[in-house]
Formats: structure tokens, sequence, C-alpha cells
């Protein structure tokens, strides 16, 4: 057996694994959400001061801050994503939809490039086009 398809057996995470993560996401359901992510997780934002953007560490922090995310964007959705995994990595990519609270609206493509550990996400890395905000006329 390669170690590739043992990282994969041991990671049990699939795309219906990451379409489910998405549709937690979707939900705003927190604890739904918390349940695909391990207990050292880390959350790397779209935006920050960083490298990274704004890194998160550990289940609290990182639970925190993804309802940081719905706070700021109460009508957050990400659509038409696509997903696969490849061994104890995988990728989730959608189009972010929000509106801001300036009333202008966010529609921009994404990628999440996750680090998986013994079936759950350990690493959320998250990248978003950098596409000005809008507002519904200006489209």
């Amino acid at each position: 057996m390669s170690v590739q398809t043992s990282v994969s057996n041991q990671n049990q995470v699939n795309v219906a694994f990451l379409e489910a993560f998405s549709h937690a996401w979707n939900s705003h359901d927190i604890d739904e959400l918390m349940t695909f992510v391990t207990d050292n997780c880390v959350f790397h934002t779209a935006a920050g001061p960083g490298l990274q953007g704004s890194t998160f560490s550990g289940r609290e922090a990182v639970r925190e801050s993804f309802q940081l995310v719905w706070k700021n964007f109460p009508d957050a959705q990400w659509l038409d994503g696509e997903h696969f995994v490849s061994g104890d990595r995988a990728v989730s990519e959608s189009t972010f939809c929000a509106t801001k609270p300036d009333g202008s609206r966010i529609e921009a493509r994404m990628v999440d490039v996750f680090t998986l550990h013994d079936g759950k996400i350990q690493v959320k890395n998250a990248f978003r086009k950098d596409r000005p905000a809008f507002f519904n006329s200006d489209r």
C-alpha cells in the first residue's frame, strides 16, 4: 500500500465531507461546522495584516472567527462549490456572496486549501479574488 493511499484512508475525507462542510457554512450552523475540524485547528483568513491574512489557532479561537464571518456578513453564502481531495490535502472552490454593512455586495471566486488529519480539517487556508465590492446597480 502506498503512503498516499494510507493517508487518504486514514483521513476518510472525501468530496461528500467537503460538501457537508460547505452546507454547514451556508446554514450558518457553528455547532455542525465545528464537527469537521480538529481540536488543534488553524484558520488563515482571506484578509488581514499578516502574510497568511489573520491566523486563528485552536478550537475556541477558530470557532469565534467563523462566527465573526457571519456577524460581518449575515447573508454570507458560498455557492457553486467544486471540491477535491488528494491525500492529506483538499481544496474547495466556490463563489463567496455577501452584503457588507454599507450595503455593497461582494461576489468573488475563492478557494479554501485544507490540510487534513485523522478524518478532519486541521488547517483551513482561505484565498479570495480581490474584486471591488459593488452596489446592485453597479453590476
